[in-house]
């Protein structure tokens, strides 16, 4: 059986460290690519054509930027979940649980309304660090959020 995992200081933030990396590198390479293309495409393309391309690879840089922006933050006063599309900010009254099980992409938050949303910020593919954080998360449900105590 793992060892107990004890709560960590707040603030704290759990960032993917591949899911940084990877968006934002593919995102330099497109704006540079597109940059390069709109300044030697041949000569039939004009003025107009040449700002659609760099915008299209603004456009592809900023859904890159989407992704590699996700994180989860906790604090002093509750937790926020920055998922590609949404921020979510929840108080500790209204966190229950977290899980990652075997195979999943990123762990679920369990809310007290019924709700379970994912958290993007920590990535399951990073195995041994996404259960550690996992873990931290979970010790910091249960030191300050509605979880029960038994560990049910």
């Amino acid at each position: 059986m793992p060892e107990p995992v004890t709560s960590p200081p707040l603030p704290v933030t759990w960032r993917p460290s591949r899911g940084r990396i990877v968006p934002y590198g593919f995102a330099v390479l497109v704006v540079a690519g597109a940059v390069i293309m709109a300044i030697f495409i041949a000569d039939p393309f004009k003025l107009p054509d040449r700002i659609a391309i760099v915008a299209f690879g603004l456009a592809v840089a900023y859904v890159l930027h989407l992704l590699g922006r996700v994180r989860v933050e906790a604090d002093e006063q509750g937790l926020t979940v920055v998922n590609a599309l949404r921020v979510h900010r929840y108080t500790w009254p209204e966190v229950i649980d977290v899980t990652l099980l075997v195979g999943d992409p990123w762990p679920k938050i369990d809310f007290s309304d019924g709700r379970t949303i994912g958290a993007m910020g920590i990535q399951g593919s990073e195995k041994a660090r996404a259960r550690r954080a996992t873990a931290e998360l979970a010790a910091l449900i249960r030191e300050r959020g509605e979880a029960s105590e038994s560990g049910d």
